[in-house]
């Protein structure tokens, strides 16, 4: 999977500098950070409606709360690449959480 990932990332910054007027990804950059986190909430709002959706039996919601997920991840990568971050430090961080009780790991960042 994170071969995936690694080539949307390759592409987001490909596109990162790219015309406005003909890349959906650079538009977002032009508009900056807040525009950026802006479709981040939007998206991460629209993923919690269908799971919510899934909970109650809708039939079309198990397709949806993949394309909310895809446009999540999607608009969350774009941030990174925005922020000079990449998904390979998120993938690291989270390989480092392997073997590590979720409780322990979250009573340590509470310290």
């Amino acid at each position: 999977m994170s071969e995936v990932l690694d080539q949307l990332a390759e592409i987001l910054e490909a596109r990162k500098n790219a015309s406005a007027d003909s890349s959906y990804v650079a538009s977002l950059h032009e508009k900056g950070l807040n525009k950026i986190l802006e479709k981040v909430g939007e998206e991460a709002t629209e993923t919690i409606i269908a799971a919510k959706d899934m909970g109650s039996g809708a039939a079309e919601a198990r397709d949806a709360v993949i394309s909310e997920t895809a446009d999540l991840w999607f608009h969350t990568m774009v941030m990174l690449s925005h922020l000079g971050l990449s998904q390979a430090q998120v993938l690291e961080e989270l390989r480092k959480r392997f073997n590590i009780s979720g409780l322990d790991e979250k009573a340590s960042r509470q310290n």
